[in-house]
This record gives C-alpha cells, structure tokens and sequence, in this order.
C-alpha cells in the first residue's frame, strides 16, 4: 500500500488487502465529505455492473455513520439485525456477517473500512478484527502519505504553470506587442509610401514567425510533473495532444500491448519520444506525424516516431556536423540498454525507432 502514491490507487489496494487478508467476500472504504456523504467509496468483490446498479454513493447514515462519527470497530454477527440498519438499494447483494474499523490520522477519522461475509463458518473473529486495526493503522499512513503526495503535485505544477505565464510574458507576449505596432505603422504607410509599407509587413511575417517558435519552444520544453504516478502511455499521450493542438500538423498516438517498464527506460522513451516531435514537428515541415508505442514478446517496449516531411540525408547531416539530436537520442537509447534507428531519405520523410529490452 505504501508504495502507491496516487489516493485513487491507494484506495483500491487498501481494499483488495482487506479483503483477501480477512477472506471476506465483500470488502469498501469509504472517505468522507464534509456534507453528510462520501467523496470516495471504493468496493472489492462487487462487479462493475451490479455497482452501477447500487446508484449514487451511500449517505453517511446507519452502521456506517457510527463507524465514523464513533470512531470503534463494530463486528456484527448480521447487520441486517442491528437496531442501526436501514436498508440496501434493490441492486445491493445480501450481506449478514459484518466488520469494520474506523482509518484514523490523530483524531482525524479519514476514512472506514467495511468487510461482510466472511468466508467460514463462525463469522469474524477477534483475530480477524486485530488484524483490521493492525491494517486500518497502514492505511492510515499510506493514505496519509498519498494525500501528502498529491498536495506536493498540484504545487508543483502550480509553480510549472507560473514559471510558463512568465515565459509566455517575457518572449512571447512583448514578441506579439511588437508585431502590432508593426502592422499598425505598416497600415498607415499603405497609401503614401507603399515601398515602406511593404517593408514593414515583411517585419510582421518575420515577427509572427519567431513569435510561433518561441510559443512552441515554451511546450515542447514542458516537463511531465506526472511520469512517476501517471506512467508513460498517459503521459506520452498527454504530451502527443498538447502538441497536436499548438502545432499545424496533425499528431497522433497509438499504443498496443505495453507494459509497465523501469522507470529509467520510461524516461528515455518519453524524452526520445519529445526530440523526434521537435525535430519532426520545428525542421521537417510534416503534415502529419505519427507516435506508436507497443510492447514486445520479450516485455520491452518499441517507440516508432514517423513524420511524412522533407526528410534528409543522414550521412549529409553527419558530414556536415549537424545532429538535430540524433546523438542525444541514441545515448538516451544506449544508456537504457536500448537501441536506436534512424530511416530518412529528402522527400520520404524520417523514422525514429527506439527499442528498450524491458526487465
């Protein structure tokens, strides 16, 4: 549980524990709001169907309002029969045997944990309501931790979007400022001195152009604060859809079969995966460029980054000591035990391919 540090995934792991620890049938935790209800209600061993079913999230009412406005364990032999008992939705399965413990922070209850039906013949036992305290105090801690975590995040990116504000201010914004005062002079040269006129709106062309390229320099040089938490196929097609909105050409992801990687090949992939779009989307002046990721029968991975552009000769480029990043990319490659091709010809356009074994 404490190595997951998104609450969502804590959450379920705190519940699937539970319940395969006290071979319960039924196991939930459920968060509470500050409005008599739950922000958060997670279930194990009820399907999708039957939880859409069940409707809207529970009220804190009942045994579940005791469990946290109480803040004590509650083990009920049937909570069917308990004086506290109001009911299930139609679509609820039928539960008798009942445990739960409260998830306390201090003197904070920041949550209970619910399991029904025990699995045996003699219900939940004292062993079995030790062991749910023993996991509720964990639970404690990751969820804790979690919540810790994500409050970091969203500073984090807090500060990320301040630091691009002040570089869309700093280049971009005074960049644009000029280009009006350009276009203003060009306008009012028009009618007596047109030689003039036309000089000045080739400086807006040229303005509006570096304008364009330092707004796409400020996205392409975005860092993913979500690699770690999110993994690289959500983050890679977050980046692929940033980039497909900033820029003229059409970006497009896909991914089959991949699974998860070490978190160093994860990086290489991903900064790969942005210095072939930088490369395709600034120099290669493609209409369209297409971003696949799938897994490999030995569990790697294969990055594919094909653009429909100009292209180029890459023994010219070599020759001329340009390098458009391909060195960086096949050290980010060969520093993850990967490797690392490049397929180009003027007029066929360019592929990147990165493959990564993987462990």
């Amino acid at each position: 549980m404490s190595r997951r540090l998104e609450v969502g995934e804590v959450l379920r792991r705190i519940t699937a524990s539970a319940r395969s620890l006290l071979g319960a049938r039924y196991a939930a935790l459920g968060v509470p709001d500050d409005h008599g209800g739950f922000a958060q209600f997670v279930v194990d061993g009820v399907s999708e169907e039957q939880w859409r079913a069940i409707g809207p999230l529970p009220r804190q009412h009942g045994v579940l309002a005791a469990m946290l406005h109480e803040a004590v364990p509650q083990r009920l032999a049937d909570v069917r029969r308990d004086p506290r008992f109001e009911g299930w939705p139609d679509a609820h399965p039928e539960m008798s045997d009942f445990l739960g413990v409260p998830i306390t922070d201090g003197d904070e209850t920041v949550g209970a944990l619910f399991l029904a039906d025990k699995q045996g013949p003699h219900g939940f036992t004292d062993h079995d309501e030790e062991l749910a305290r023993i996991l509720a105090a964990h639970a404690a801690l990751a969820l804790t931790n979690a919540r810790l975590y994500e409050r970091s995040r969203e500073l984090t990116l807090a500060g990320e979007r301040a630091r691009i504000a002040h570089e869309l201010h700093d280049a971009v914004s005074q960049k644009l400022f000029s280009l009006r005062l350009t276009a203003q002079a060009a306008a009012a040269l028009v009618e007596r001195d047109p030689a003039r006129a036309r000089g000045e709106l080739a400086e807006v062309a040229r303005l509006a152009a570096e304008a364009a390229d330092e707004l796409r320099a400020v996205v392409v040089e975005l860092r993913p604060a979500a690699l770690d938490e999110d993994g690289l196929l959500p983050t890679l097609a977050s980046h692929v859809e940033v980039l497909n909105r900033a820029h003229a050409a059409r970006v497009a992801f896909t991914a089959d079969g991949v699974r998860a990687l070490p978190a160093a090949q994860e990086e290489a992939l991903l900064r790969v995966a942005q210095e072939a779009l930088h490369n395709a989307l600034r120099h290669s002046g493609a209409a369209s460029v297409s971003v696949e990721l799938r897994g490999t029968p030995s569990r790697g991975a294969v990055l594919r980054v094909v653009d429909d552009g100009r292209g180029f000769d890459p023994a010219a480029v070599r020759r001329a000591g340009r390098r458009l990043g391909l060195v960086s990319m096949r050290d980010r490659a060969a520093g993850v035990g990967g490797s690392l091709t490049v397929e180009s010809a003027p007029g066929k356009g360019t592929a990147v391919e990165m493959e990564v074994p993987g462990g």
